[in-house]
């Protein structure tokens, strides 16, 4: 069986370039070309490899990078003739990159505010103190974030190299009901030690879908105290709302 997911919440390749660049300490006005546009096209392999639907806008970035690239490895012509010279060739990216910036500043001072029926209509959920996180002190995780860190796990787990070929059956489903069982009772638990008995490469493939699934439908918090420190996961939702919801393979997509 063939294991797909599709993420329809990605920010989107502006979003990304964003977290490349904070995440290399990088000045957004004086990109470095070569470094950054290495680092992109390695997380759109990264996302490949775990079989995650790359939006064709994400490879047009993609695109736009390596011939900003290109056109940086150029020589400058010096112009005589007293013409203006060319603008920099990242000056239409830097622009985007600071106009889209600003909107998601925007976006998360209102998403700061209290919301009427989210103030009202609260979920049954307790934070936990568990690992020192607190609601006050979270900051966003996204997709590019979590990619990473399962990245990092993957590098760490020898790859296994076997001549027989046998196809195992993993189901999602399975996993996904691991994995609230795990959260179930320890209220909340660290995104490594959601791996620690991972086992095979395959394992750890299904278990992270299954752990996207979950924080897809909601199910699933995902938080982290300061950038960098361990990401933590807790329940959303309560037991009964676990019991009614509909998680076999069918309505997850793997049926």
């Amino acid at each position: 069986m063939s294991i797909e997911i599709s993420l329809h919440n990605f920010d989107g390749p502006l979003d990304l370039l964003l977290h490349l660049i904070k995440t290399s300490e990088m000045d957004i006005a004086d990109i470095q070309m070569v470094e950054i546009t290495e680092q992109y096209l390695s997380v759109i392999d990264q996302m490949k490899q775990l079989n995650l639907d790359v939006a064709g806008e994400f490879l047009l970035m993609a695109a736009t990078l390596i011939h900003i690239k290109s056109r940086m490895l150029l020589p400058v012509i010096d112009e005589s003739d007293g013409e203006e010279d060319e603008l920099d060739p990242r000056a239409e990216l830097v622009r985007r990159l600071l106009e889209y910036q600003r909107y998601k500043d925007a976006a998360n001072s209102l998403d700061r505010l209290p919301c009427l029926k989210r103030e009202v209509f609260l979920r049954q959920f307790v934070e936990s103190d568990a690992g020192g996180v607190g609601a006050e002190d979270d900051i966003s995780i996204g997709i590019y974030q979590l990619a990473a860190a399962f990245h990092q796990l993957l590098k760490q787990t020898k790859a296994e190299y076997v001549h027989e070929i046998v196809r195992e059956q993993l189901s999602v489903a399975d996993f996904v009901h691991r994995i609230l069982d795990q959260l179930n009772r320890c209220g909340q638990q660290s995104f490594t030690e959601l791996f620690v008995n991972g086992g095979t490469r395959q394992e750890l493939v299904v278990t992270f879908l299954a752990m996207l699934e979950l924080v897809k439908m909601r199910m699933v918090k995902i938080s982290q105290s300061v950038e960098f420190q361990p990401i933590w996961l807790s329940l959303a939702v309560t037991s009964t709302e676990i019991g009614t919801a509909d998680l076999d393979e069918g309505a997850l997509g793997y049926g």
